[in-house]
């Protein structure tokens, strides 16, 4: 068949802290350093959503980017930006906001949005040369 991958990327602004409630505050700082900061710090994430299938034989696409901007906005960007992460998105609050679980957030939050029928893949970026990928 004719299996193609398309990509959209989108962006967004937010705050975080790094800390586990298991862990001593000596041991968070040790193992987080700075992104350990009592009043959080903040990133400029980059999110590359990543959606392979067949090419549709009557549209010419794999899936509308117009269609796919506007999930991504509605489910994750509209949720996350200029968000604190640890206090104001209900699925993150119990969650060390790692660059890891935000991905696995997204994920979630996409997959059932997005036909079942395409593979779905995040890259979230933290930073330039900080990024993770899920599932992997």
């Amino acid at each position: 068949m004719n299996k193609t991958a398309v990509y959209r990327k989108e962006h967004f602004n937010a705050a975080h802290r790094l800390n586990n409630p298991q862990l001593s505050a000596d041991e968070n700082a040790e193992l987080y350093g700075k992104c350990n900061n009592p009043n959080y710090h903040g990133h400029n994430y980059e999110v590359v959503v990543k959606v392979t299938g067949d090419i549709d034989l009557r549209t010419g696409y794999v899936t509308d980017t117009k269609a796919l901007s506007q999930i991504i906005k509605e489910n994750i960007t509209d949720r996350l930006d200029h968000k604190n992460l640890n206090l104001d998105v209900p699925e993150l609050i119990d969650t060390n906001p790692t660059t890891e679980n935000i991905a696995v957030f997204i994920y979630n939050s996409l997959r059932n949005k997005i036909n079942p029928q395409f593979d779905l893949k995040i890259f979230l970026y933290e930073t330039e040369r900080n990024f993770v990928e899920y599932p992997a």
